[in-house]
């Protein structure tokens, strides 16, 4: 299924994360931290790596604000949008905030079948996340509705994602400490590839939503 089209969000309300105080107290708002990046910086990060992950981590050509973006009066992105295209056409599109409800929803639509997921960052329960799948989907007899259904996968988990990402870099770190490996590359290149996107949306909206470039890992 290759990938054409990723659409993801991720929102939630500031007040019901932070408390009434939120927007002017909460790290995330301080004018004096992340140059100002605010929501991009936070909830638009795992909407990035979330896009790259879909086409195998392979960097889109350029990224564009879309001028729509809520500041706070102090400058900090409070809510935005941008777009993400690469060099064969595809193209991912995100939207993330602290004004709206908790959204976590990301969509991969590619020529014959479509991935969604509703929980993407967080999942609703802690020991269980689901995505459904649909391939070759068609109208049914007469326009009635859709065939074949979408298929439910849902996945059981042991551990909490959290205690999981604890016990992975415990690993890494515990391996160049006993057993002298390297340091693992994979992660501090997937982060460096997310904060080039982010990079550049950032410039985009500086530059009035141009088009940006983005700039390649070496």
């Amino acid at each position: 299924m290759p990938a054409f089209i990723i659409q993801s969000c991720f929102c939630f309300p500031g007040s019901s994360f932070g408390g009434p105080d939120f927007f002017h107290n909460n790290i995330r708002v301080d004018p004096n931290l992340d140059g100002q990046l605010g929501v991009l910086g936070d909830a638009g990060w795992y909407c990035i790596r979330a896009s790259l992950w879909a086409v195998d981590y392979e960097l889109p050509k350029i990224a564009i604000a879309i001028p729509r973006a809520i500041t706070s009066e102090s400058g900090v992105i409070l809510a935005c949008e941008a777009r993400l295209v690469w060099a064969d056409g595809k193209a991912a599109a995100f939207h993330c905030s602290y004004l709206s409800n908790m959204t976590m929803d990301i969509t991969v639509i590619g020529t014959r079948g479509t991935l969604h997921v509703n929980d993407f960052v967080i999942p609703c329960q802690e020991n269980v996340a689901s995505f459904t799948t649909a391939a070759e989907t068609r109208f049914a007899e007469l326009m009635t509705g859709w065939t074949p259904l979408p298929s439910e996968h849902k996945v059981i988990l042991d551990i909490p994602q959290e205690a999981l990402m604890v016990k992975e870099f415990s690993a890494l770190a515990g391996s160049i400490k006993w057993n002298g490996s390297k340091p693992e590359k994979m992660w501090q290149m997937l982060s460096r590839k997310t904060q080039l996107v982010l990079d550049a949306v950032k410039a985009s909206f500086a530059k009035g939503c141009q088009p940006v470039e983005v700039l390649s890992l070496n």
